[in-house]
């Protein structure tokens, strides 16, 4: 196609000149009806390896993902068709958006036009299949369709709760799937400081342990719709200050570790995927308290920095049947009072705490899908220490509230797919610290 300026057939979503009937047909630029059988969409097609590239000439009969990620791609048509040549076009990572497809027809028409017209397709998510009519319709899409629905890999909100304020709080705080952190929501269950959350279920999430007036080991389940449940008679040795994350397929059972029971303790509880906390299992790893923990790789978790009676940076890496491992040597800044979460699907971050000597800092450790921690990156926002992390739109993560050396704040601090943390949010919500978060939906 010569590309002519202002001759462009830009097909984007509701402008595509093929569209459906009310019947269930597929509608050509003719008003002709041509029968629309969906399940029969790549029936017969040859299907080839995804194309990267940034051009390609395509064959009648091929089937073809087309990954834009890193450039537009330009396709060559058949420059000879026979009636009803089919050929498919699919956008394998749901970014023609971003860089689109260009069709040259190669002297063929396309809807009847001739190849003087530039041809687009530029929505994320299209699934394009043209059959050749005759010479005066060329090519004609029969089908032109976006998959506006795909699988969630991680959860879409969040849930602040518990903390300290000038006592123990249960109030909690929502999480939107842009980010946005909610007003106070009324007090469910016993008032603690110092708990630890995370999701199971692949939707929910729990919150355990703590401490108001001695350690406590009862547990409050949250609903894929944020809501906090009363109190659940406790299973495991009463404690506070342990760290919680998920593990197993799809994040669907959790694991709550170590802590303080009066001294240091190394021993875990799983949650199953129904939300029940087991008995004690017998520690691994350095007794300590005053940790995080987040998951990683898409089915395992990480236990990180804390306190055994000085800041450490060791971590314990947690199996997808949550079979804690052995110390590994750590990395970063040794701190206690951190957050994590995880970001990307299969990444998380450490972040913030309080290192030796007392001072809070705001630097974060990134974990890879590996379980790899990395260096210290620089701070950015409000160094503090007794905040919580989560999840939230699938991909994100935010950290918030939290103790600065002089006194409680609710700032928000976002944290990007790529785990890039934002400058800080002026806060909602109550101030505190000793809180924690978990993801849910």
């Amino acid at each position: 196609m010569s590309g002519i300026v202002g001759s462009k057939l830009n097909i984007r979503g509701s402008e595509r000149i093929a569209k459906l009937g009310t019947d269930g047909q597929v509608l050509t630029s003719s008003g002709a009806g041509v029968a629309a059988n969906y399940e029969d969409f790549a029936g017969g097609l040859s299907w080839q390896s995804v194309v990267t590239g940034s051009t390609l000439t395509a064959v009648a009969g091929n089937g073809y993902w087309i990954d834009t990620s890193s450039n537009a791609c330009t396709i060559t048509l058949p420059s000879s068709a026979s009636v009803g040549d089919t050929i498919v076009f699919a956008d394998y990572a749901r970014n023609w958006g971003t860089n689109g497809i260009e069709l040259d027809s190669n002297g063929l028409n396309y809807q009847s036009q001739d190849d003087t017209y530039t041809v687009e397709y530029a929505t994320d998510g299209t699934a394009l299949r043209i059959v050749y009519m005759n010479a005066t319709q060329g090519w004609v899409p029969t089908l032109d369709k976006t998959v506006e629905d795909v699988p969630s890999k991680g959860n879409s909100e969040g849930i602040f709760a518990y903390g300290f304020i000038s006592g123990a709080t249960a109030i909690s705080n929502l999480v939107s799937n842009v980010g946005v952190v909610s007003t106070d929501v009324a007090a469910v269950g016993t008032a603690r400081h110092d708990i630890a959350g995370c999701e199971y279920g692949g939707d929910k999430g729990i919150f355990a342990y703590g401490y108001v007036s001695g350690y406590k080991n009862m547990s409050n389940l949250v609903s894929n719709a944020g809501v906090v449940a009363t109190d659940t008679t406790g299973v495991g040795t009463a404690r506070t200050n342990p760290a919680a994350c998920s593990y197993g397929t799809g994040y669907d059972k959790g694991i709550f570790g170590y802590g303080n029971t009066g001294s240091y303790a190394s021993m875990t509880n799983l949650v199953s995927n129904t939300g029940v906390v087991a008995t004690d299992t017998t520690g691994v790893g350095t007794d300590r308290k005053s940790l995080a923990a987040t998951q990683y790789g898409g089915d395992k978790g990480i236990f990180g920095f804390g306190t055994d009676g000085s800041q450490v940076s060791m971590t314990n890496l947690v199996s997808n049947a949550g079979v804690v491992a052995t110390d590994t040597t750590g990395v970063g800044t040794a701190r206690e009072q951190p957050a994590a979460c995880s970001y990307d699907y299969d990444k998380g971050i450490f972040g913030y705490g309080q290192a030796s000597g007392g001072g809070v800092v705001s630097l974060t450790n990134l974990v890879s899908n590996a379980g790899v921690v990395a260096t210290d990156v620089t701070g950015v926002g409000t160094a503090r220490n007794g905040l919580g992390a989560c999840e939230y739109a699938g991909d994100k993560a935010i950290f918030a509230y939290g103790y600065n050396g002089s006194g409680n704040v609710s700032v928000s601090n976002l944290v990007s797919n790529a785990g890039v943390v934002a400058t800080d949010v002026t806060g909602v919500g109550t101030a505190r610290r000793s809180t924690a978060a978990c993801s849910f939906n």
